[in-house]
């Protein structure tokens, strides 16, 4: 449901968002992504993002996610720096908090994010290969992947790998479906269902 307003939300402010920023993206010539990995710990966003905007910098999209114990980050960066002046930016807060950082520059194309049409939900006993043949099938039937996260679930002795997918239907729904029903008589439910966002 969150992400569903989410992607409402976003559609709103689309035409908002295109006529605010029109002007300074055309000044803004190093977009580069940030990608740090690190032990989870508290004060990870804080830092690196307060270093950000004390150097001037313009934040773009980001994704932010715990895995496992490893906090991990992702966030486009304007900075008018190029990757060594960003990377020694950051040099102290990444060795504060013993994070490894990686730098590529990028054309930003903010606000171009496509909006999802189908969520797939997979899960069944733990085994290797998994998200292999389900990324497979679906792509193969014009699935194009915008988010996806798994998760391992039930006991040590019984896990049950848990796989949820959003994207875009290329071919429709009914493709995805076709293309990943031959899973169902390995043990592993699927689940593809349409997307409702919500406007408004």
């Amino acid at each position: 449901m969150c992400r569903d307003w989410l992607a409402g939300l976003r559609l709103n402010l689309r035409p908002a968002y295109s006529r605010v920023f029109a002007t300074a993206e055309k000044t803004m010539s190093h977009w580069n992504m940030l990608t740090l990995v690190g032990k989870d710990r508290p004060g990870i966003v804080a830092s690196l993002t307060t270093a950000l905007f004390e150097a001037g910098c313009n934040l773009g999209e980001a994704s932010m996610i715990r895995l496992g114990n490893c906090f991990t980050v992702m966030m486009m960066v304007d900075s008018g720096r190029d990757a060594a002046g960003l990377r020694q930016l950051l040099a102290p807060v990444v060795a504060e908090l013993q994070l490894v950082l990686h730098v590529d520059a990028i054309d930003a194309e903010l606000h171009q994010r496509p909006l999802p049409d189908v969520c797939i939900v997979v899960h069944g006993a733990d085994r290797a290969g998994i998200v292999s043949e389900v990324t497979t099938r679906a792509a193969q039937a014009g699935l194009n992947i915008l988010d996806l996260e798994s998760d391992v679930a039930g006991s040590d002795d019984k896990p049950i790998y848990i796989l949820q997918i959003q994207g875009v239907a290329g071919q429709g729904l009914e493709a995805i479906a076709a293309a990943l029903a031959p899973l169902q008589a390995e043990g592993v439910k699927v689940d593809v269902r349409p997307v409702d966002t919500l406007i408004g």
